[in-house]
């Protein structure tokens, strides 16, 4: 079972002093060429990534990807076929999960149902031969860095699954690891209760700023709401990597623009670069007009990528760009109206606030988009 309690089962020994749970040197964690095989199966293939001290990086991807296998090789599930891993400036690669100060929640709690909640959160430090007046001391503090100390005394079965996470989570902090690491850990929770986690999670980085997090995860809003970095996996391979932001506003290939945030992506042709960063490109028989972040040359292939609630019904610029589709169907999801486009044989997507009048399907409809929300992006995705 892959979580704090399976990292610390090891000879127990007396300790008469804190360090042996005080996270020491940087926390920072480093993939140097990592690589991952099960046979002749390439799991993880040639994986470079710096997780700054005090970072909050998310590896997202669909199944498959190697974002699982990644962080179970840096808590030493798993064992690198080639490259190293560093967690501050100790080489970790060969050493044994305990060894490795790390502090680990996985999605399905793993929390042992015989002991109560401050038992859970003692284990580790207990497995470490920490001193009594240390646990005494440091189990109050987690509970209550998670909301969870009125609830020390109670058993796991008397916890919701949104508390026994926390639990959980209270738990891996209590060694003070280097760094922590989250295998989805929200993903068996409830949509309600996994936005209030989401919270919990920002409001505890705060509350704990040198803590190093990794975090996987299949949830775009997760990896876009908590992560200062984020890593786009496909096939083994990162394909795409920056700050939350800039990875959103400015994709650097199709998969990434479509897997993170929802995106219209059109193929165009003939680029022609403007002055500004801007350049022009053909859809069809028209022009459309976008940033040109990645500085893509005259004549190169690419794909417009706009954002569905970056479309409007009327011009916000003078110089917006303009498109006229059929309206595949209109769907109601509460707090806004999602619309679906066919133009030209190309879909398109726009998300509004709710409208009165809704348009029918069939009938034509105009939407306009401003070129400093096209984002145009290489053709080649990275891939292959």
């Amino acid at each position: 079972m892959a979580n704090t309690m399976t990292m610390e089962r090891r000879p127990r020994q007396r300790a008469s002093a804190e360090p042996a749970v005080v996270a020491s040197g940087a926390s920072g964690i480093g993939f140097e060429g990592v690589s991952v095989a099960y046979g002749s199966q390439t799991i993880l293939e040639s994986l470079t990534l710096t997780v700054k001290p005090g970072e909050i990086v998310a590896l997202i991807g669909p199944s498959g990807s190697g974002k699982t296998t990644a962080l179970r090789a840096v808590a030493g599930f798993v064992q690198p076929s080639a490259g190293r891993i560093i967690i501050g400036d100790r080489d970790v690669t060969r050493l044994p999960p305990y060894a490795r100060n790390i502090g680990m929640v996985v999605q399905n709690y793993a929390l042992f149902p015989h002991m109560r909640v401050e038992d859970n959160v003692a284990f580790g430090l207990r497995a470490r031969g920490a001193a009594a007046d240390l646990i005494h001391e440091r189990v109050p503090e987690c509970l209550g860095l998670v909301g969870m100390a009125k609830y020390a005394k109670r058993y796991p079965r008397e916890l919701s699954g949104g508390q026994q996470q926390r639990v959980a989570i209270a738990r891996a902090l209590a060694i003070r690891p280097q760094v922590l690491l989250l295998d989805e850990p929200l993903s068996a929770l409830d949509a309600q209760i996994r936005r209030s986690m989401l919270d919990e999670l920002a409001k505890l980085h705060r509350n704990l700023p040198s803590l190093t997090v990794l975090y996987v995860t299949h949830d775009q809003t997760e990896a876009l709401t908590l992560a200062d970095h984020i890593g786009i996996m496909r096939d083994g391979r990162l394909i795409a990597y920056g700050d939350a932001q800039g990875l959103y506003r400015h994709p650097p290939n199709r998969f990434a623009a479509e897997f993170l945030g929802r995106a219209n992506v059109l193929p165009v042709e003939q680029l022609e670069p403007l002055a500004d960063g801007r350049a022009r490109v053909r859809f069809r028989d028209q022009w459309l007009e976008g940033r040109n972040h990645h500085g893509l040359a005259a004549g190169a292939a690419c794909y417009v990528c706009v954002r569905p609630h970056d479309l409007h019904f009327a011009p916000r610029a003078p110089q917006a760009n303009r498109m006229t589709g059929i309206v595949r169907s209109v769907q109601w999801l509460g707090e806004l109206h999602n619309i679906v486009l066919d133009v030209d044989g190309e879909t398109l997507r726009l998300t509004c606030a709710p409208l009165t009048d809704t348009p029918e399907p069939g009938t034509a409809l105009a939407v306009h988009f401003d070129p400093a929300d096209v984002t145009l992006v290489p053709e080649a995705d990275g891939h292959g």
